[in-house]
């Protein structure tokens, strides 16, 4: 059956499948929302001019700032959440790549345990595999096999 004339297919769902697609698409939504955030930034300017040079006979200096006050902290407000909401964006890209990171690593971890739970079970078996006896050893005291008293040292092996 074709995805294109299938109703209930989503084009974020092949995106929301594939990190790649998902960064893409998030950074192009950042990108149109920084955009935004220029336009809302020169408006809250032009509002704050408009609004402070607002006066009314009998107002004192700082009486047109006043009121002018609520409107500027909403469209401060508001900037700030669409700040927030571009570092979200970028964050959650990020941690879309991770997760699939971690699937990724989560079955070598399983592999890895598997191993060591094998290991512990068998502890002689495994370790004779992996540890083939080596040709021309002194056995397992190889490494201690030098002289053992101030004596000995004129009989010393050379190794």
């Amino acid at each position: 059956m074709n995805s294109s004339n299938d109703p209930s297919h989503s084009p974020l769902r092949d995106v929301a499948q594939n990190p790649e697609a998902t960064a893409r698409y998030l950074a192009d939504v950042q990108r149109v929302l920084l955009d935004i955030g220029k336009n809302l930034e020169t408006l809250a300017l032009e509002t704050r001019v408009h609004l402070r040079g607002t006066n009314v006979e009998g107002d004192r200096w700082y009486h047109a700032r006043l009121r002018a006050r609520p409107v500027e902290s909403a469209l401060a407000q508001v900037l700030k959440n669409l700040n927030n909401l571009t570092d979200g964006l970028e964050k959650s890209a990020y941690k879309r790549h991770a997760h699939d990171q971690a699937v990724v690593n989560t079955l070598k971890d399983r592999k890895q345990k598997e191993l060591e739970k094998q290991r512990k079970k068998n502890p002689q078996t495994l370790q004779a595999a992996a540890n083939p006896p080596q040709e021309g050893g002194h056995g397992a005291n190889s490494g201690y096999g030098g002289p053992t008293s101030i004596y000995d040292l004129g009989r010393r092996e050379s190794a």
